[in-house]
């Protein structure tokens, strides 16, 4: 025989429910679908059951359990109808039902006649606890044993044991039921609201979690777009100056061209495999983000696009997380390309990038008269804050001071500020 496997202790064992009860479960949600939409038609129908019920009685049943039988067929049926037909305010003005089927219930015990159909009441008992403030009960519980006072008078010797203990137990009973389910329900009550809340919560989530997404891969194709146009058009302008004196220069501008255009292709592709639902995980271009080892590939682009740059890198690269080598490699990217952009024809930059056990400290300066684009006017100084506020880092931008001039970018990212495995600029 195959060998059952048991859960374990963790694990929940679900069973599927009996069929009668999911067939009681079934009826109860009509049931009470019906009354949300027709609830006069429920109390018409409720009422009308207990009026007929009690009508019955009241053609010769009541004789069995009453103390008085000579007790006149006119007052009998009065008392039947002012004990069933308040049932149908039962849930608009319970009070007010329950008062008049007291006072019903106190003739009917004065005279005798002690009609079953006062246990009707209860109904509305019921109603008081389910529905209105606790302290409700307490005026619930007067209204129904006062009654019984006329009982204790004209019955003494009777009252006690057939009346007034059966009343004092079913009024607690009933109380009690009315409580458990109003209970129940506040319960299921707080379980739904609950979990619309999870529900709005996980929708607002999933909101932020799709702007973020699409303010990091715009940042990144403003960064490689950015970056390979700007170098792209420098090498075009050098490349049309020198078609006529230099055709070597132009075609070695024109390979470099190329190039450039491949990278950029090349890592818009990588990028943009991410949006596809369809591409296969196998097919997936899995190839590194930029780190501080392609760096010299960087500056070697840049200084053939026009811009003469003097870099230097002090420590360990290879140590720095590869989170913030990616944060660093932008950063130096974007500034570079803002002095391709606005840094003139003759200006040079300055590349010092230094990694130590505090963190990593960059600094790109450079002496362009044309000054960077304003903070703010663009998208590049506030991807690389972005980037920057990854890692509880520090950004500083801003013009040189004259008579240098030139535009400043410092970086410093420390080293405690989230551990590596979290790392995902």
């Amino acid at each position: 025989m195959p060998r059952r496997e048991l859960p374990y202790e963790d694990e929940p064992v679900t069973t599927a429910p009996h069929p009668l009860t999911r067939l009681l479960q079934r009826w109860t949600q009509r049931v009470r679908a019906f009354d949300g939409r027709r609830p006069l038609v429920w109390d018409v129908l409720v009422t009308g059951f207990f009026v007929l019920a009690a009508l019955i009685d009241a053609t010769g049943g009541w004789r069995s359990t009453a103390a008085d039988r000579d007790v006149a067929q006119g007052p009998i049926l009065l008392m039947s109808l002012a004990l069933s037909v308040p049932l149908l305010w039962r849930r608009r003005h319970p009070l007010a039902a329950l008062t008049v089927m007291a006072a019903a219930t106190a003739v009917s015990n004065w005279t005798g006649a002690w009609l079953q159909a006062a246990l009707i009441q209860f109904i509305v008992v019921f109603n008081i606890a389910l529905r209105l403030p606790l302290r409700t009960l307490g005026r619930a519980a007067a209204m129904t044993a006062l009654p019984m006072t006329a009982c204790v008078f004209a019955y003494p010797r009777d009252s006690w044991g057939e009346l007034v203990v059966p009343q004092i137990w079913s009024f607690a009973v009933v109380a009690l039921a009315g409580i458990a389910v109003r209970s129940r329900q506040d319960h299921t009550q707080a379980l739904v609201e609950r979990a619309r809340r999870l529900e709005v919560e996980r929708d607002q989530q999933a909101q932020l979690a799709t702007a973020a997404e699409r303010t990091r891969i715009a940042r990144e194709m403003h960064d490689i777009i950015g970056h390979h146009l700007s170098v792209i058009t420098g090498l075009a302008d050098g490349g049309s100056y020198a078609a006529a004196k230099s055709p070597e220069r132009a075609a070695e501008a024109l390979e470099a061209i190329g190039t450039t255009s491949r990278q950029a292709l090349g890592e818009l592709r990588r990028l943009l495999d991410v949006l596809r639902d369809d591409t296969p995980a196998a097919t997936a271009d899995r190839s590194p983000q930029p780190a501080l080892t392609d760096l010299d590939r960087l500056i070697d682009g840049v200084r053939a696009a026009g811009l003469p740059v003097r870099s230097t890198v002090r420590g360990r690269p290879t140590s720095v997380p590869a989170g913030r080598q990616l944060t660093v490699y932008r950063v130096i990217q974007e500034a570079l390309t803002n002095t391709l952009k606005h840094g003139g024809p003759d200006a040079t930059a300055t590349v010092d990038v230094s990694c130590t056990d505090t963190g990593v400290t960059v600094n790109i300066t450079d002496t362009g008269t044309g000054g960077s684009s304003p903070p703010g006017s663009g998208r590049g100084l506030t991807g690389m804050r972005e980037r920057t506020s990854l890692y509880e880092g520090t950004l500083e931008a801003g013009p040189l001071p004259a008579p240098r001039g030139g535009w400043r970018v410092r970086l410093h990212l420390p080293t405690d500020s989230l551990p590596e495995s979290s790392e995902t600029p």
